[in-house]
């Protein structure tokens, strides 16, 4: 076979010989209305055939590299030897011919096209080389670097990350006339940040389009959704509205003949579009589906939890058996299809009320929706999710009854039930294997929502919700102030999320009088073992009191509602880094010392909203905003337990799991005891009772769920991708990030941008900054000044506990973690709710 073909060539839509780029140019040649600049493509057999020798002789130590130095050292041996092959002659006269039809001071881009670049699930964009504007002559060295290029450090990193064989890749290049471009860009014919598939974007610059890969301008950006356009730049436009329209409509034909949004390079000239490239945007968030072909709406269960992280198959499992709510898996994570609930009154109540606490951007997306009084009546009548619980009657009427009593005796009864049970669930499962110990789970299962959403439990936190209501409409009158409950929950009792912080706090005074313990905890890091800390001296009493703190709290995890996330007391060394900081940044009892701080502060701003409401609302209402007030302080506390017991019982669940899957592997039927989780409940159970599992569904779901915990989970989308426009309204400074103020203060710090607890090495003075907390979290904000989070609401655990600890916090900063830089400095307004980088 020849070792070229013209774009235009049937045979070079074959991926195999023209690679990802090669073919879909081919494709775009063939469209009407398509205009793609005319070349050819030097095929994977010139590859195979130039390099084959090279690539057999340089490969062993390329699979060889364990470290990044080897990488590169291996990669630039392999690179340098394909650069100096020897070009054979008879390959030199075919490119001779190809270019023959050119004018002779033609122009040329020159481009890499792998076989695994710009395909629907990978794109590997940019990893090989381009060469832009190359003369005939210089062309066969050109492609020569290409060639070299798939084994560039990246590309070859790439590959082993995501488990392509090197030698299963080849790569092929294409080289095209150059157009004279007077405008070039990018064209997403989905919006690659938000995953809104009605939406375009369109990215232009005057002159090459390398200029905007490159970084060396900014790009004037458009947004387009039907007739609508929509533009933040405030410099003088390339192109006309109607020209981006005109873009914008070609994008969609070329998306509808492949299939799939996507990700277009063009330039404009001589008064017409050319297309150089279109491959899929791999980053777009999944759809979820429509069983019955109506447009449905579905609401992400992750940011009213706080868990926007990924959640395995067997996390899946345990939610879906628990939910309230009907939920499906989307991406890796859990949405609420919230379509029936839009339709009637007390559907958009549930919706109202449970998201205007947890998420205010998604609370406004939805807002949106329900403006849409034609999608609305479009909808027919259907069970709603929010509407499908029926249990709150006796959760009511407990809450009274813990109002009028207003006796924190009543709570400590709550525990003591709920401790007792989780004990004799702990003793029925202990003697348990095999499929008795998974059906005894499965069976407890049934019986996990009654125990949550215990009557007694939830009526507190129901009562708490109502009361909370009237402070803060009693404090508005008084004060002006929005929100006085927010004050008012500091140095509570009963919150065992709160004292879960302290009590960390409290073996962290311990260990700071031991320099041998401090000594250790510094050298040891993730390698951390509670026996060897027993080594040092004074180690014997730090682990016990450590041990102690494990026993209560060591189910706690980061993401914890996923049974699959790694609990505290299966690795202690993601705590040693905030013990540290404690010692290094906290006096001794400091936790102790705060917390009867912010009694005594509670006590005088208690008498003096008394005192107002004595002198503006007279005697009665004084009194009843005492009682108000002292039932708040006694009960706020217990909306953490619900999910405490929760996840006391999932802990429960997970020992018994992961016993059998230390048995399975001892068996051979797993390779190692994590790939349970991979697993939904019912194929485990199968697994157990089979001694058999296919690892082909393993191995499938290990790559697709490391795809989608690369992706950005949408807060609201419909089933047919579109994403409703969501965005803070209010007066900030300019370049300001917006978000929502649940605790109140100002505060100036150095931006510590951390991804997970083990990592949150702190300094007095700090700012922490994260995608969401979760009660695993609240040990470090013991030690930090403020907090800033991508995700949350006024009821959410970073908001409940910023404001026990007396700590400005802004959440919901729509990419906080992408926009601040680890080490900034920065200053966030807890009260209005925005963050400034100064």
């Amino acid at each position: 076979m020849s070792m070229l073909l013209n774009l235009t060539d049937s045979a070079a839509g074959d991926l195999s010989l023209t690679g990802g780029k090669g073919a879909n140019l081919h494709r775009l040649s063939a469209m009407d209305g398509v205009h793609v600049p005319g070349g050819f493509v030097v095929t994977t057999e010139a590859f195979r055939a130039l390099c084959a020798g090279v690539v057999a002789s340089q490969g062993e130590a390329l699979r060889a590299v364990s470290t990044p130095a080897e990488l590169t050292r291996a990669g630039d041996e392999i690179r340098q030897a394909i650069r100096d092959i020897r070009i054979p002659e008879e390959f030199l006269r075919e490119l001779t011919a190809a270019l023959s039809s050119y004018p002779s001071d033609a122009l040329f881009a020159v481009r890499s096209s792998a076989t695994a670049e710009d395909l629907p699930d990978a794109s590997f964009a940019g990893q090989q080389d381009s060469y832009l504007n190359v003369r005939a002559n210089h062309i066969p060295r050109a492609v020569m670097n290409c060639f070299a290029s798939l084994y560039n450090d990246r590309a070859v990193a790439y590959r082993m990350k995501n488990s392509y064989h090197h030698e299963d890749v080849a790569i092929a290049v294409v080289v095209q006339e150059m157009v004279p471009a007077q405008v070039s860009g990018v064209l997403f014919t989905a919006d690659p940040m938000t995953s809104d598939r009605l939406t375009c974007v369109i990215e232009a610059v005057e002159g090459l389009g390398e200029e905007l890969v490159s970084g060396h301008k900014t790009p004037f950006t458009w947004r387009l959704r039907g007739e609508k356009i929509k533009t933040d730049s405030k410099t003088a436009p390339p192109l006309s509205d109607s020209g981006a329209q005109e873009l914008a409509a070609i994008g969609k034909r070329i998306e509808a003949a492949f299939g799939a949004p996507q990700d277009i390079e063009w330039c404009w000239a001589d008064g017409r579009f050319s297309i150089v490239q279109s491959r899929a945007i791999t980053t777009l968030y999944p759809l979820p589906e429509s069983h019955d072909g109506l447009k449905r709406v579905f609401v992400s269960a992750g940011h009213m939890q706080m868990m926007t992280d990924v959640m395995l198959p067997l996390g899946m499992s345990f939610m879906k058996l628990i939910a309230l709510l009907r939920m499906e898996e989307v991406g890796g994570r859990l949405y609420i299809d919230v379509t029936h609930d839009t339709k009637s009154a007390y559907g958009k109540k549930m919706i109202r009320t449970k998201l205007s606490a947890t998420d205010p951007l998604t609370s406004q997306a939805i807002e949106e929706v329900l403006a849409r009084k034609d999608y609305i009546h479009s909808i027919p009548k259907g069970p709603g999710s929010f509407s499908s619980f029926g249990g709150w009657l006796p959760m009511v009427r407990e809450g009274m009854r813990h109002y009028r009593r207003n006796d924190p005796a009543d709570i400590d009864r709550y525990i003591d039930r709920m401790v007792n049970l989780v004990a004799r669930l702990e003793k029925r499962l202990e003697p348990l294997s095999g499929m008795a110990a998974i059906e005894a789970i499965m069976e407890d299962q049934k019986q996990l929502s009654k125990i949550i959403y215990d009557a007694s439990g939830f009526g507190m936190v129901l009562a708490t919700q109502f009361i909370l209501q009237k402070i803060d409409a009693m404090g508005k009158i008084l004060t002006g102030e929005d929100h006085i409950s927010n004050r008012l929950s500091k140095s509570v009792e009963h919150n065992p999320t709160s004292e879960m912080g302290l009590a960390l706090s409290e073996v962290a005074d311990l260990a700071r009088a031991y320099p041998a313990v401090v000594g250790y905890l510094e050298a040891a890091g993730e390698a951390f073992r509670m026996e060897d800390l027993r080594h040092a001296e004074g180690g014997d009493a730090v682990a016990d009191a450590f041990e102690k703190f494990l026993r209560q709290y060591g189910m706690r995890a980061t993401g914890e509602i996923d049974i699959s996330k790694t609990r505290f007391r299966e690795n202690p060394a993601e705590l040693v880094s905030t013990m540290l900081t404690n010692t290094r940044t906290l006096p001794k009892g400091h936790g102790k010392a705060s917390f009867e701080q912010g009694r005594r502060e509670m006590e005088a701003l208690i008498e003096e909203l008394a005192a107002l409401a004595q002198q503006k609302l007279g005697a009665r209402k004084a009194k009843k905003l005492r009682r108000y007030i002292s039932f708040f302080r006694n009960y706020v506390g217990t909306r953490e337990y619900p999910k405490y017991f929760w996840i006391c019982r999932y802990d429960v669940y997970k020992r018994a799991l992961m016993r059998e899957a230390k048995r399975l592997v001892e068996q051979g039927v797993l390779r190692e005891p994590g790939d349970i989780f991979y697993l939904y409940l019912e194929e485990l159970r199968e697994t157990v009772r089979t001694g058999r599992v296919d690892y082909a569904i393993i191995d499938r779901r290990k790559k697709d769920y490391a795809h989608f915990a690369t992706l950005t989970p949408p807060r609201v989308i419909f089933s047919d991708g579109e994403v409703p426009e969501m965005a803070y309204q209010k007066d900030i400074p300019t370049g300001a990030l917006p978000g929502l103020g649940v605790s109140s203060g100002v505060v100036e710090g150095r931006a510590r941008v951390v991804g997970s607890i083990e990592d949150a090495v702190m300094e007095k003075g700090d700012i922490l900054v994260t995608s969401f907390t979760d009660p695993s979290w609240t040990p470090v904000f013991v030690s930090i000044a403020g907090l800033v989070t991508e995700v949350g609401g006024m009821m959410t655990h970073g908001a409940v506990i910023t404001r026990e600890y007396a700590l400005p916090a802004v959440v919901g900063v729509v990419g906080a973690t992408r926009l601040i830089r680890d080490g900034d400095r920065i200053r966030i307004n807890g009260d209005e709710g925005y963050v400034e980088l100064l």
